[in-house]
């Protein structure tokens, strides 16, 4: 029987020390290629090799990111630069240790027989907006073009809008919020053709602020038990998410098998894949700290309502890029 009991304990004081470590992330929405490469990470057996444990939360029009860190419900999360330095602002230190997207997928997509082909033609008009946090490059940009949201003459109409592209099909709006890889395609499967709309992509009118950044909390980096696991955490999620610019359609495939509701498609998944890679692509998971300066200076540029108040300190940091890409 000692002998037994020996061993059990051998066995389990092994187990023990080879456990892996586990790493909650939370997704800024629901499960689709704009989050592949932390499925691909984990389906390809990246997370695996770094010995963690991932469990990836989806995220859904009830579900704030900033929220779930906040109440320790994830490790990590999937978070927009200008929702993070609000509520950095706000008290919530939130922290960037890695930026997968290099650039922005946002645009407004508005119809010509709606008046608008230029921003000249905004004034007036009704704009479909995201909320949610997802509203501060749109009122930062409105600001920039002095133009009021406050539904006056001059100004425009702001809609609160639905995950989805309703208000331009019924006419409730003249323009809605899109993203290059999701609900544009969703305004063209309605029968919508390019040639019919007018698009304002964020990134080409000089007010694109960072999107789908790895984002902690400032306090839990000084652990350094956590910061080895943000190490991994990373440096597995960049090779997943370089894996899916290099093999979009297996990538695409692979975001399907975790989908639990059914609903994508793989038409639109694999579509989307090809635009999302268009966003990764030129990153190794690095924030570029002029990347970083052009969207706190958009959010600062708010007239007398900016989204932030005051230039952050210590909102971003290489600490973890630094040893887990060299």
């Amino acid at each position: 029987m000692k002998i037994k009991a020996t061993l059990a304990a051998l066995s389990l004081t092994a187990t023990s020390a080879w456990a892996a470590d586990d790493v909650t992330l939370q997704l800024k929405w629901v499960t689709q290629a704009q989050f592949a490469g932390y499925y691909v990470a984990l389906e390809k057996g990246f997370y695996d090799e770094e010995d963690l444990n991932v469990t990836i939360k989806p995220g859904g029009p009830d579900i704030a990111p900033t929220q779930v860190l906040a109440g320790g419900g994830a490790d990590v999360t999937v978070e927009w630069m200008p929702a993070a330095l609000a509520a950095r602002e706000k008290g919530l230190p939130m922290v960037n240790i890695a930026q997968p997207f290099k650039s922005s997928g946002m645009m407004l997509t508005c119809r010509k027989d709606a008046g608008v082909e230029t921003t000249a033609d905004f004034p007036g008009k009704t704009l479909g907006v995201w909320f949610f946090g997802n509203e501060f490059p749109f009122l930062s940009w409105m600001s920039q073009l002095e133009i009021p949201t406050d539904g006056s003459e001059a100004g425009v109409e702001v809609l609160k809008q639905g995950f989805n592209v309703d208000p331009i099909l019924n006419g409730q709006a003249a323009c809605v919020s899109t993203m290059t890889y999701n609900e544009y395609w969703q305004v063209i499967d309605a029968g919508l053709t390019p040639e019919e709309l007018t698009i304002f992509k964020y990134e080409d009118n000089g007010v694109a602020t960072l999107e789908d950044g790895l984002y902690v909390l400032e306090e839990n980096l000084e652990d350094p038990a956590f910061e080895d696991k943000m190490v991994r955490f990373v440096r597995a999620s960049m090779k997943g998410w370089k894996y899916a610019e290099e093999n979009p359609d297996e990538a695409a495939e692979i975001v399907l098998e975790y989908d639990e509701t059914g609903a994508q498609t793989e038409t639109h998944q694999k579509r989307m894949m090809g635009e999302v890679a268009k966003l990764t692509a030129g990153s190794n998971g690095a924030l570029d700290p002029a990347d970083y300066e052009r969207t706190v200076a958009s959010l600062l540029s708010g007239g007398s309502d900016p989204v932030i108040s005051a230039a952050p300190t210590g909102a971003w940091t290489h600490q973890i890029t630094d040893k887990a890409l060299n």
